[in-house]
């Protein structure tokens, strides 16, 4: 059958159990242009971030994207029903974890906001949402950069 597979990017850092069939317990979202650029694309974005969530996967999302303003930490909130608070932004990391599950819906985030010649921060990446482990942005980019031979400006 004729199918339209959807125009997105997948961009991300996934980490799993070593037990049997691993259920993922993290992952780091690198939003794409294409994240952004349409509706659709957007809510196909935040409702995939959501249903890791839901599953308790521990959850960071890195927006470097400077062509395009849409918040995907808005629209992620405002699609599971919660009051819309300050934090993430155009140029944004925003790490999550989920309590509860289903039956206790909490949500916890620590926002950060991007500029462009500023340090990346280090955010916590919650494995399963119980144990945090840090995650060193700046060091994760200057490692990349130096393995690809990227000569950094700035």
């Amino acid at each position: 059958m004729a199918v339209a597979w959807p125009d997105t990017d997948a961009i991300g850092v996934a980490i799993r159990s070593q037990e049997g069939d691993p259920p993922l317990v993290a992952t780091v979202e690198l939003v794409s242009p294409a994240n952004k650029d349409r509706p659709e694309s957007r809510q196909a974005f935040v409702a995939k971030c959501a249903g890791l969530l839901n599953s308790g996967c521990g959850l960071v999302v890195v927006d470097l994207v400077t062509d395009r303003r849409a918040n995907l930490h808005t629209e992620m909130l405002a699609l599971l029903g919660a009051e819309l608070t300050a934090g993430g932004g155009s140029l944004s990391v925003v790490a999550y974890r989920s309590l509860g599950g289903e039956t206790d819906g909490r949500l916890e985030m620590w926002p950060a906001a991007l500029a462009i010649g500023q340090s990346l921060p280090t955010v916590p990446l919650w494995l399963h949402g119980e144990f945090p482990v840090p995650l060193d942005l700046e060091a994760s980019y200057n490692a990349a950069c130096g393995d690809l031979r990227i000569r950094r400006t700035g």
